[in-house]
């Protein structure tokens, strides 16, 4: 019997795909699998269309699936995943160019990566043409299947990608991750891949703390919006650490209280972790008939010893098995804290989630539910025992803790307390009486705080001499006042705080008994730095300031909303201000959208106090002065004063100089006439490159965001401005009488029919033009984009990019195509030498040809 064929190379397809001689891709080989744990990629694919590549680990290669629209946590959304054929393991590393006319010609990054665990058998899974499955990783979360639904003689063999319903489910209209986290977790990590034994790179052997302080969230009156962040529920309870060493677990409060013996069932829940030696953050609550953390049942469930409907919602793990995490990044962390949970399940500990998803809704949804607010955190933050502002609470509500300083009795109720006199620390630690509470509780509950106040009553009131704000005393309400040591900690919720520094509608929830009343000061909220959204609904915030009618459409053609152009400005605000700062600018503005009226502003006047400052009014002695863009904070407050477009001038203002003489750049503008072909205006970018290499000049190129181009030539700022022109001019005008045919150096549409209209005036004394990155109030909202002159063959037109995809274009940009830019300081005294005395005069050498 003669031997079977042996079984083709799993491989065997990717490798007659590609040509390894030309494609920097990796050839690869079946390979045995590294470890327990299955890998997974997902790789974003700009290729003739952008895609995204799903690449499971199974058996020696990477199972692979084109996903045109990428992941959602959308159950709803049933995204095509289109079967392709294997790729080896070194794949799921790669990020580059494949080189044009080769397979898959195009830009690759790792947009996400981890491990991956099927929830059955994925060999039959794949035969069976349904695939269940679990994604841990800086991304993607929680349960998703693949479904195949091609039918037999399909060219293609289609499956359909989407979300299981879990707690990582969540609508798209709340949260879409391919928008909210566009870059390469290469260039950009997020958080570490989720196998519990791999350590971050911050962690340190140390020996386990005897004791750690929890980290505390700063009150903020605005959420922060960045994807930086990430938002957890607010729980209404004690905050507890655990302790874990060798067998011994012991549950600390937040005033440093050892709780264990209150609490024996769950610390028989935190030893079943199998933990050795780890410090656990989280709080605990009692869950009320609604599904939500109930404030007063926990207290009665200490009160009343019954303790084991308590929940341990864990949140941090700043200690794990050895290694202190404390300057890990939060998103590590947390990382290792759900993997631990994970392989742990149960009712009592649980993983506090967080929803990396738009701050209106789910502020909107904690209200509905009644929450207490949320929780915002910076991702990379470290773990600091302190109160940081890099963690933020956001109430619904006001509430916070205030020390009991005394009570009066309940009229006509004399075992019943009738309000609790309230009082905070100041700065100095003296005692400042901030009102009164008289309500929240039952006739059982008052009796109660009666009973425990009688017990630490005092002959001196604990403010001292100072008044006692809350109202008008009368004599029979003073003699009522009853003193107390100040030892007692109140959860109060309220309304407002009056002009006197009172509060207003107080309402008592309960007592604290895991805090310590020498701690309590007034919590005063802050204004997060960068993006935000006022709480109160109906409001938005880009950058700490409010945007004005945030769903006024500015373009009907794309639907584009004023908040949508200040969120894009906010985004690229790092690549935009260098091509601004120092620089005189002229604002379009259009306060009724690109279909409206727009006009010029080159000088402060409305625009006070939005952070554009005004230049050197003795550069100008005989006009106003010009303004500039010289911050964040003024790129996005000129937005939102509907500023569309920003135009610079070609000089930046020099320190300690009178004047603007000296450009530090020239600007060829590339205009085509009617009906051009956009491949003439690539040629032309080219011609106008290769001359200006022949005069020893090097230039970067950008879109203009409307029809053109722009060819940028730097310069160190030594020539003056009418010899900058007159180099421009004379470029230009060579241009035209070599290839009169391409150019025409004389504006006027007539006279470039057919021909590029190559604009020197761009150079005159107070001329501008539009910023990189800069929209273009036009239909669309192109964007004026920075290029490698490589990338020019493949662009497609000048407004190519808009507003809504110019941020996602970038997150494929590792280098900056204009990184050289900057230091290029070249003169133009060869250049003119080259030209001759006469501006019209061609160079010595040779005219490129019409495809150089």
């Amino acid at each position: 019997m003669a031997d079977k064929k042996p079984p083709p190379d799993p491989l065997a397809r990717y490798w007659a795909k590609r040509n390894f001689a030309i494609t920097n891709e990796p050839r690869g080989e079946h390979a045995a699998a590294k470890g327990p744990a299955l890998s997974f990629v997902i790789q974003k694919h700009h290729a003739s269309r952008l895609h995204y590549d799903l690449r499971l680990e199974l058996d020696g290669v990477l199972l692979s699936w084109a996903v045109p629209k990428g992941p959602s946590f959308d159950p709803t959304d049933k995204r095509m995943a289109i079967h392709v054929e294997d790729h080896p393991l070194s794949y799921a590393g790669f990020e580059g160019t494949i080189p044009p006319k080769q397979y898959g010609a195009g830009t690759v990054i790792v947009w996400d990566e981890g491990t991956w665990a099927p929830a059955a058998d994925p060999r039959q899974g794949l035969k069976d043409g349904k695939l269940v499955f679990a994604l841990h990783g800086h991304k993607l979360f929680g349960l998703w299947e693949l479904v195949r639904i091609a039918k037999p003689g399909d060219r293609q063999e289609a499956w359909l990608l989407f979300k299981k319903r879990d707690r990582h489910a969540r609508p798209r209209s709340e949260y879409d991750v391919v928008s909210a986290l566009p870059d390469s977790v290469v260039a950009k990590p997020l958080k570490l891949k989720p196998d519990a034994g791999t350590r971050p790179a911050a962690a340190v052997r140390a020996p386990l703390p005897e004791t750690l302080a929890p980290q505390l969230a700063t009150l903020a009156s605005a959420a922060p919006t960045s994807p930086d962040w990430s938002w957890e529920i607010k729980l209404d309870g004690y905050r507890l650490m655990a302790r874990i060493d060798g067998g011994e677990v012991r549950l600390i409060t937040r005033g440093g209280h050892d709780w264990s013996a209150k609490m024996p069932a769950l610390v028989a829940a935190v030893r079943g972790l199998g933990l050795a030696s780890s410090w656990l953050d989280g709080e605990i609550v009692v869950m009320g008939e609604s599904g939500t953390p109930d404030f007063n049942a926990l207290q009665n469930a200490f009160d009343r010893s019954r303790t084991g409907a308590i929940v341990y919602f864990l949140f941090d793990l700043p200690y794990f098995e050895g290694y202190d995490l404390r300057q890990v990044p939060l998103q590590q962390r947390r990382q290792l804290l759900e993997q631990v949970l994970t392989d742990h399940p149960g009712e009592r500990l649980r993983f506090s989630a967080a929803f990396d998803v738009d701050a209106r809704s789910l502020l909107e949804s904690a209200r509905r539910m009644g929450l207490e607010g949320l929780v915002a955190k910076r991702k990379d933050a470290p773990y600091e025992s302190r109160r940081s502002e890099s963690w933020l609470k956001v109430k619904n509500k006001l509430r916070q803790e205030f020390v009991v300083a005394g009570y009066t009795d309940r009229a006509g109720g004399e075992a019943e307390v009738g309000a609790l006199m309230l009082g905070v620390h100041d700065d100095a630690g003296a005692m400042v009486h901030v009102g009164n509470v008289g309500t929240g509780w039952d006739a059982r509950t008052a009796a109660r705080l009666k009973a425990q106040l009688k017990k630490i009553e005092v002959a001196r009131s604990p403010f001292g001499s100072a008044p006692l704000h809350s109202q008008r005393w009368s004599a029979r309400e003073r003699a009522a006042q009853r003193w107390v040591q100040p030892t007692l900690v109140a959860e109060v919720e309220f309304s407002d705080w009056t002009p006197e520094q009172q509060v207003r509608h107080a309402k008592f929830l309960g007592l604290r008994l895991d805090k310590d009343a020498k701690t309590v000061r007034r919590e005063r909220a802050l204004m997060p730095s960068g993006p935000a959204l006022l709480t109160r609904l109906g409001d938005s915030v880009v950058g700490g300031i409010k945007v004005s009618h945030p769903d006024r459409v500015i373009d009907a053609s794309s639907g584009i909303t004023k908040l949508e152009l200040v969120r894009y400005y906010e985004s690229v605000a790092d690549w935009m201000l260098p091509h601004l700062k120092g620089r005189p600018c002229s604002l379009v503005r259009g306060p009724e959208g690109v279909g409206g009226e727009l006009f010029y502003q080159k000088h402060i006047e409305s625009l006070q106090g939005t952070g554009l400052k005004e230049l050197d009014p003795a550069l100008w002695p005989d006009h106003a002065s010009l303004l500039e863009v010289p911050s964040r904070k003024a790129l996005i407050a000129a937005a939102q004063m509907n500023v569309i477009e920003f135009h610079a001038w070609n000089a930046r203002v020099p320190r300690g100089a009178r004047a603007i003489e000296r450009p530090d750049r020239v600007i060829f503008d590339l205009d085509p006439g009617e009906g051009e072909r956009w491949e003439r205006m690539q040629e032309a970018a080219t011609l106008v490159r290769h001359l200006l290499q022949e005069l020893g000049l090097e230039a970067w190129l950008k879109t203009s965001g409307g029809k053109g181009l722009h060819v940028v030539v730097p310069l160190a700022p030594r020539a003056g401005w009418d010899a900058v022109r007159d180099f421009a001019q004379a470029v230009v005008q060579h241009l035209a009488r070599v290839i009169p045919q391409r150019f025409v150096a004389r504006s006027g549409a007539a006279n470039r029919v057919g021909r590029i209209f190559v604009d020197y005036l761009r150079n005159n004394h107070g001329a501008t033009t539009a910023a990189a990155f800069s929209a273009r109030s036009r239909p669309g909202l192109g964007v004026s984009m920075p290029l490698a002159w490589e990338d020019l063959d493949a662009l497609k037109r000048s407004d190519q990019w808009t507003v809504r995809t110019a941020r996602e274009h970038l997150s494929f940009q590792s280098v900056d195509p204009w990184r050289d830019y900057w230091a290029c300081r070249q003169t133009l005294t060869a250049a003119l030498r080259t030209l001759g005395t006469s501006p019209a005069a061609p160079p010595r050498r040779r005219a490129p040809s019409a495809r150089a």
